[in-house]
């Protein structure tokens, strides 16, 4: 595909998804999850994130069931695998497609499994700054259903099943073949990479254990990260952020505000104070420096620029 947004997109309507349907995700993710859901012409229902992992909070899922309920995106944010065997026990026993979001996790890992292979597709983003990016914008679906790969390839190309035979109202959607072929290169390093990261945030881990100022984020029980973003908590945000600058360090947030609470999804309905610990999840948020690339004595300054000693508030 084009784009990672256009990877969401299919793979929803080739599940069946359209007007009037309801797809069940998360309010703490990036806006284009739910972009994607609303492209269809269906209601985005938000559940509350797990507060250690930033995933879907399973024992949510059930109760936001209805009977317009068509799927389930679950979002592996920031590379962290979301708990998939309870999402899709829940989503068998209730007849619901699962389309994995893992535009941030190429390469994680769920019980010795890939995401993107758990659910009935997922969806990868290519974009230059993800774990795996192009030289500008790219996206990917991965299923094994053989209904939805057929319907994806036409919808991508113009709905067209060969040249000119135009079955369904599609989209140019396809990938540009330049992007593919970078692609193709970098795939091979990409295991690599997702080491590197893993190793750079261990070092992380280690550094940031016990400091009263921030929260590391939590590797899962259950599988592997691969730390597209590291991502530790704050209560003193700002705070934190003037201190790395003053230090010649740069942070990032992701992201200062939940989906549900964006000006332009506010016909939905929803207010401040649903989704609790996403909110508070998008108020002490703060992205620390991570790329394959970051020397561990980098890894030790930003460490030291964090500690008591020198913080300035």
């Amino acid at each position: 595909m084009n784009t990672g947004t256009s990877a969401l997109h299919l793979a929803l309507l080739a599940a069946g998804v359209g007007d009037g349907d309801e797809v069940i995700t998360v309010p703490f993710t990036f806006v284009a999850t739910v972009a994607a859901i609303r492209y269809t012409g269906a209601r985005p229902v938000f559940v509350d994130i797990d507060p250690v992992s930033f995933t879907m909070d399973v024992t949510q899922i059930e109760s936001k069931i209805t009977p317009r309920t068509k799927a389930i995106v679950p979002v592996h944010l920031y590379g962290h695998p979301a708990d998939m065997d309870p999402i899709l026990e829940i989503a068998a026993r209730h007849g619901l497609t699962v389309i994995e979001d893992a535009c941030q996790a190429h390469g994680a890992i769920y019980k010795n499994r890939p995401v993107g292979a758990l659910g009935h597709a997922g969806c990868f983003s290519f974009y230059p700054g993800k774990n795996l990016g192009a030289y500008g914008e790219g996206g990917m679906v991965t299923t094994n259903d053989a209904g939805m790969q057929k319907t994806m390839r036409m919808l991508r190309d113009w709905g067209q099943e060969k040249k000119y035979y135009h079955v369904l109202k599609g989209f140019n959607y396809r990938m540009e073949g330049f992007q593919g072929a970078i692609l193709r290169v970098k795939l091979r390093h990409l295991a690599a990479w997702s080491e590197a990261r893993r190793e750079r945030a261990a070092a992380y881990d280690r550094l940031l254990a016990g400091n009263e100022l921030v929260q590391a984020p939590a590797a899962p029980a259950n599988g592997k990260h691969v730390y597209h973003i590291y991502a530790v908590r704050t209560d003193d945000r700002a705070g934190l952020m003037r201190t790395l600058q003053a230090n010649g360090i740069g942070t990032g947030i992701h992201y200062p505000i939940p989906v549900h609470l964006q000006e332009a999804h506010a016909d939905l309905g929803y207010k401040k104070g649903d989704f609790p610990e996403s909110e508070r999840a998008a108020d002490q948020v703060l992205s620390l420096p991570m790329f394959p690339e970051l020397a561990i004595t980098d890894v030790e300054v930003v460490a030291a620029a964090i500690t008591q000693e020198t913080y300035v508030g």
